[in-house]
């Protein structure tokens, strides 16, 4: 577009014109000379160079236009799934871990095997105006930059869903040049000379991730509603295409997924992906794709559920953390670069310690019934060394590592003495172990405190009842402090689900649980004294959080093929804060190595620094225990249960019931005795290597990392600040995991 042409006004400065007497009060009237020509030959000047700048802007867009014209065979379906390059996950070590495999498990779809009904509720939410614009949606980009401009912050998108799927591919084959933003816009304005709208909107539902492993749209549709049922006759061949016949709640889910597969996964975040999805079918509605009859049956539709959902086959030795890892990568990259850049992806995961936990698992639990999950921390860096998300990922791809909301029971308390320790109470304060009745605003008669197996102390110190995990005392020591303030600490540690803040919290007793992955990040803090460490290459979603990525790296350059390491993406550094004092954090240690070394915790001790906390629910339905040790600066947390529900473990463990005491205690130790022997091997290993050299300098010391603000308890849950489900940020959890709000059908007429 031309540069606007600038009118100069006169100056304020200007001289004075005379009066009519001749004088401007200055001195003598006499004559001026003329200075008309140079200001007409500045203006002049300035209109031409206007001029040749405009030809210049219009030679460029069109020579733009004009090369990327070349470019529109390489978008293609089949000419970008033919370029697509496999990335690689590797472990700390560089040892192979798993290859991300989009297009072993992409099934490429024509414009007649697409339901319209997926492309309408695609349109609806992504690109209403799609079959107006020509690429570019300039009504579009003004809408949303007013929105921005009256919000006072970033609220919209403006891409055409005909510039995502250029985007994609160029992904796809690697190609993000400085100038991509304008080349994606005039690949989009040209493309849309060239193809159909249909084959536009085909080509690049063929593209889009929709999270679980599901690339493409008919991945999507085998993941989360190809659930096979032999017995009944229920059956797909592989030449069957489920998207044709995609109904309008299933059309809808896929479509709000779109905007974050993670934000909006009906198993990890069921609230939020219902809240959107409904959204979508109120869209739907209003834009005449559905009647009223299908909006009300599409709300009314249950989401699919984690004994509905079938990932792809994965190409991965440990396919529970390759799922967690790879949806962090596409969030950041997006998936056109990770199914198909050729990328090597260094993580954080040590196979030496996943195979101790895993075995731990197994020989102590192996045909008893139950399930269970297992984190574990490095505390100096925050980054995840272990973690088993389940027994078998193939009967039960459900990550209950990441994903398993469980009560924690006691293992909550920890939160409860820090807190009550930062407002003043010392270890030595005296309580009185009893039943008890604390004001409750919400329950009639108050909250009614019971210890385990109906055991009280009667006077005893702080230190006392957490070692021995009274109730009693610590639900009366929680109201006092506060519970809002325990729940606040909490998150400001590393618990990313919001806390409820009743007095029944203060046990462990919460409107959502809380996942292994949580908990043991949390109780890292713990086992620095007070510091939270993280990385830049955390969880997009989860600010300060757990780190599974120690780099990553684009194909080999060509002066270094063999290199799989010289060409950085990025790579990840460290973070930390402090969140509450040395001093607090010292005095919380030595009560919970109490725990260990004379509580609930005793069948868990491994050594001195051993230190940790018991968690039991009241029907024995989860057992936890969560703890580390000090000499080797790790962390872990151990939950056992059952994984459909809070059935009661009774006799579970030798015909008695199973407690935070007992199979978690046990796993927990087999596991920590082989991450201390490595630990101790790593150490002869680098001290045999150590050669002393007097003419050499000592070694540079290691970089400091960078000091954090703690986020606000409000940002965490992956800074689950209140969000619009018409956003593209998902909203905040609530008690079932997702957005609390109901459906808004205000609109339907009645």
């Amino acid at each position: 577009m031309p540069d606007t042409p600038i009118t100069h006004l006169p100056s304020p400065h200007a001289p004075e014109i005379p009066g009519a007497n001749g004088s401007s009060g200055r001195g003598p009237a006499g004559p001026r000379p003329a200075r008309g020509k140079p200001k007409v030959k500045k203006l002049r000047l300035f209109f031409i160079l206007c001029g040749l700048m405009t030809l210049a802007g219009i030679s460029t867009v069109f020579g733009m236009m004009m090369a990327v014209a070349s470019d529109l065979p390489s978008l293609e379906n089949t000419a970008e799934y033919q370029a697509a390059q496999n990335s690689v996950l590797q472990d700390d070590s560089g040892a192979e871990l798993a290859r991300l495999t989009g297009n072993q498990n992409r099934i490429l779809v024509g414009e007649s095997e697409i339901s319209p009904m997926i492309k309408n509720a695609v349109i609806s939410v992504e690109d209403r105006r799609f079959y107006e614009h020509n690429g570019v949606d300039f009504v579009g980009i003004a809408r949303a930059l007013w929105a921005d401009i009256t919000r006072g912050q970033a609220q919209q998108g403006a891409s055409t869903i005909t510039q995502q799927f250029v985007k994609n591919a160029l992904a796809a084959q690697g190609d993000r040049s400085i100038f991509q933003k304008l080349r994606e816009s005039a690949l989009a304005y040209h493309l849309e000379r060239q193809w159909t709208k249909q084959k536009i909107i085909t080509q690049y539902l063929n593209t889009v991730y929709f999270g679980n492993g599901a690339y493409g749209v008919e991945s999507a549709m085998r993941t989360y509603f190809g659930t096979i049922d032999p017995a009944a006759g229920e059956d797909y061949l592989s030449t069957d295409r489920l998207s044709r016949t995609a109904t309008p709640a299933q059309a809808a889910l896929l479509a709000a997924m779109i905007a974050s597969p993670s934000g909006y996964d009906p198993l990890q975040n069921p609230g939020a992906a219902k809240a959107r999805r409904d959204m979508v079918l109120g869209n739907m509605y209003q834009q005449g794709f559905i009647t009223e009859a299908e909006y009300r049956s599409g709300v009314a539709t249950t989401l699919p559920t984690r004994d509905d959902v079938t990932p792809p086959v994965l190409d991965s030795q440990q396919p529970y953390f390759t799922t967690w890892v790879t949806q962090q990568l596409v969030d950041r990259y997006g998936a056109g670069a990770i199914f198909g850049g050729g990328l090597t992806i260094k993580t954080t995961l040590d196979t030496t310690l996943q195979d101790a936990a895993q075995s731990a698992i197994t020989n102590d639990l192996g045909g008893v019934g139950p399930s269970a999950s297992l984190v574990a921390i490095d505390n100096g860096t925050g980054e995840v060394r272990a973690i088993v998300g389940g027994d078998d990922y193939n009967t039960r791809p459900f990550n209950l590592a990441t994903n398993g909301h469980r009560q924690p029971g006691s293992a909550i308390k920890p939160f409860t003495l820090i807190a009550a320790l930062e407002n003043g109470a010392t270890p030595e304060d005296v309580y009185t172990s009893e039943e008890k009745t604390l004001p409750d605003p919400n329950t009639k008669g108050g909250f009614e405190v019971h210890n385990y197996e109906g055991s009280y102390m009667g006077p005893t110190t702080l230190r006392n009842a957490l070692i021995h995990s009274d109730n009693s005392i610590f639900a009366e020591l929680g109201v006092n402090t506060g519970t809002k303030k325990i729940a606040a600490l909490a998150q400001r540690m590393g618990i990313r689900t919001p806390l409820s803040t009743n007095p029944a919290m203060t046990l462990g007793g919460l409107k959502e649980g809380l996942t292994p992955l949580e908990m043991a990040f949390a109780y890292a803090t713990i086992g620095n004294g007070g510091v939270r460490r993280s990385g830049t290459l955390a969880s997009p979603a989860y600010r300060m959080g757990p780190v599974a990525i120690q780099g990553v790296y684009g194909p080999p350059s060509p002066d270094d093929s063999t290199n799989p390491y010289s060409n950085p993406v990025d790579v990840n550094e460290r973070r930390e804060a402090r969140v509450y004092p040395d001093s607090t954090g010292s005095t919380a240690l030595d009560i919970l190595r109490g725990v260990v070394s004379e509580g609930t915790g005793t069948a868990a001790s491994v050594s001195d620094t051993s230190w940790g906390k018991t968690g039991t629910t009241e029907n024995y339905g989860d057992a936890w225990f969560c703890g580390g040790v000090s000499d080797i600066g790790m962390t872990a947390c151990v939950w056992v249960g059952y994984p459909d529900g809070q059935q009661p473990m009774k006799t579970e463990y030798n015909g008695e019931p199973v407690a935070g005491g007992t199979y978690p205690a046990v796993i927990w130790h087999d596991f920590m005795t082989a991450a201390v022997d490595e630990h101790d091997q790593q150490v002869a290993d680098k001290e045999a290597k150590q050669v002393v050299d007097p003419s050499q300098p000592p070694p540079a010391p290691k970089p400091v990392p960078k000091a954090e603000t703690v986020p606000e308890p409000q940002e965490e849950a992956g800074l689950k600040k209140a969000v619009d489900p018409t956003g593209d940020t998902p909203p905040p959890a609530g008690k079932d995991g997702g957005s609390s709000g109901g459906v808004d059908d205000s609109f339907l007429q009645r």
